[in-house]
């Protein structure tokens, strides 16, 4: 088993810094100084419960992901009103599973797809298959199960495998 690196993850760190901060409510810099403290003692101590790192590749992929992810998730609680509110006409509603074949295999990668579909309002992530290939989506309104699939494969899949694979 390969030993963590002695040296803290600078997201986690800054992450808890910040968090820290906002907590806080403060910018003092005793504050900054505590919360640096503090963050890198986290970071260093929980760091033996993290053995697998991710290795990010292409992190300019990332802006544009979050604006997508954004997007969607903001246009799905529209539609997701729109079906709770019955502002849908006649138009009938069929709730369904979904089979979607994988490409992405790293488990950091497979994580930030099963965060961005489940806190899409509409869908929620059902199973990882135990090969890892596939997954069990849950869709609110499940009209096309293929545009389902293309919409998952290149919206999220694509620009995960950029930035972890």
């Amino acid at each position: 088993m390969k030993k963590p690196s002695s040296s803290p993850p600078p997201v986690l760190t800054t992450a808890l810094a910040a968090s820290w901060l906002l907590l806080n409510q403060t910018l003092a810099l005793g504050q900054i100084a505590f919360a640096a403290l503090l963050a890198l003692a986290l970071a260093r101590t929980t760091s033996a419960l993290r053995p697998l790192r991710p290795r990010l590749r292409r992190m300019r992929t990332v802006p544009g992901l979050l604006l997508m992810v954004l997007t969607d998730i903001t246009r799905s609680s529209f539609n997701v009103a729109r079906i709770v509110l019955g502002l849908v006409g006649n138009r009938p509603v069929h709730a369904g599973f979904l089979d979607i074949p994988l490409e992405l295999r790293d488990p950091h990668g497979l994580a930030a797809l099963a965060t961005i579909i489940t806190a899409t309002p509409g869908t929620v992530w059902v199973g990882l298959a135990p090969d890892g290939h596939s997954l069990t989506l849950h869709v609110l309104d499940l009209r096309d199960g293929i545009g389902w699939i293309h919409l998952i494969k290149t919206r999220y899949e694509q620009p995960l495998i950029r930035i972890f694979e």
